[in-house]
């Protein structure tokens, strides 16, 4: 028997490695799309442009899109910041009716207490973000789940805009709010519209920026990382150093700023506030961010995602009514949406997983 050594030459890396071994194992650019959280979004997205561009007279022309696109972007700001708390692993049921609160409390600030409608949205701002601290340090400090405290939010919020608001100005809306100081540059900025005579609405360009900078923080930062490792297991990441207290009341800030950004776009776009407004939204903003992809227990979603279930609740809405059916249905062709793109999502991620092996 011969007991000469074996020679095994090198890789030209200068190591051999088993080529069985999936630690080395090449992933698919087919893979890596399955593998984004707002691929099933995108998918859903075009099927229901598609399929309103062809049965809705003047959905696809321009004048249509700046319709759809217009009630998708005041979906979709809040929508945005809803995903990111469900990255988190957190909810947030006020987020809608704080929409509402924070169109009351400018315009009262502006008509009744005669304030500047810049300091007016200044004021309104820090309000929103005080009530989003105030939610997540309650949920963080009582172990409380999410769920409860911001529907006690919700509630605290929808009793108060009715009761203050009829106390003030004895109805349940605040009128005048074009008479305010400092209207018409306000409005411009947030409530206007552009392209003319297609008037797209300001708030367009807004919901685009809030996705890029969501999509931004998520992918690009730090804190991007800590919101994903807190939504996918708390104590690993509380373990690994992240600040877990910090980092879920700065997403809570984030959906309430985001829901107050949305109020006061809304409030100077009809230049008045109603009590009711915004009041069952959040159900809408979780739907997005569901259909984009996020998972209802953390740890995966996207920004973008959301915004594309925001796109597709927009386009559900204005083409239904342009298709000339009955408005009713359209809550129905919504839960279909979202039950259908669940399962297309949950199908991408089995066959991403499957692509991996």
């Amino acid at each position: 028997m011969s007991t000469d050594p074996v020679t095994v030459s090198p890789s030209p890396t200068g190591a051999s490695a088993p080529s069985g071994d999936e630690r080395v194992g090449r992933t698919t650019p087919f893979a890596l799309i399955l593998r984004r959280p707002e691929v099933g979004a995108l998918v859903a997205s075009l099927v229901v442009g598609i399929f309103f561009a062809l049965y809705a007279r003047g959905f696809g022309e321009l004048s249509g899109i700046a319709n759809w696109t217009g009630v998708a972007a005041t979906l979709g700001i809040p929508a945005v910041a809803v995903a990111l708390l469900m990255i988190g692993g957190e909810f947030d049921l006020s987020a809608g009716v704080m929409v509402g609160t924070s169109g009351l409390v400018m315009s009262l600030l502006a008509t009744e207490a005669g304030l500047n409608i810049w300091l007016a949205i200044v004021l309104t701002l820090l309000f929103a973000a005080c009530v989003g601290a105030i939610n997540g340090y309650l949920v963080m400090r009582t172990k409380l789940p999410s769920f409860i405290v911001t529907l006690a939010t919700f509630f605290i919020l929808q009793g108060a805009n009715l009761g203050v608001t009829k106390a003030i100005t004895g109805a349940v809306a605040v009128s005048g709010l074009d008479q305010a100081s400092g209207f018409d540059a306000a409005r411009g900025v947030f409530g206007g519209t552009f392209w003319a005579p297609y008037n797209f609405q300001i708030s367009v360009l807004w919901w685009i920026a809030v996705t890029l900078l969501a999509t931004w923080a998520l992918t690009r930062t730090r804190f991007g990382n800590w919101v994903y490792g807190v939504g996918g297991d708390l104590e690993a990441a509380r373990n690994v150093g992240v600040p877990v207290v910090r980092v879920k009341i700065t997403l809570f800030m984030g959906t309430a700023l985001a829901s107050g950004l949305t109020g006061i776009i809304v409030a100077l776009q009809i230049s008045s506030a109603q009590a009711s407004q915004g009041v069952g939204q959040e159900l809408q903003f979780i739907v997005a961010a569901v259909v984009g992809g996020c998972l209802l227990t953390g740890g995966f979603g996207s920004a973008i995602g959301a915004a594309l279930g925001a796109l597709i609740t927009g386009m559900a809405f204005i083409g239904i009514q342009f298709s000339g059916w009955n408005t009713d249905w359209r809550f129905l062709f919504l839960g279909v949406v979202l039950l259908l793109a669940v399962m297309l999502n949950t199908w991408i991620r089995k066959r991403a997983s499957e692509a991996r092996r």
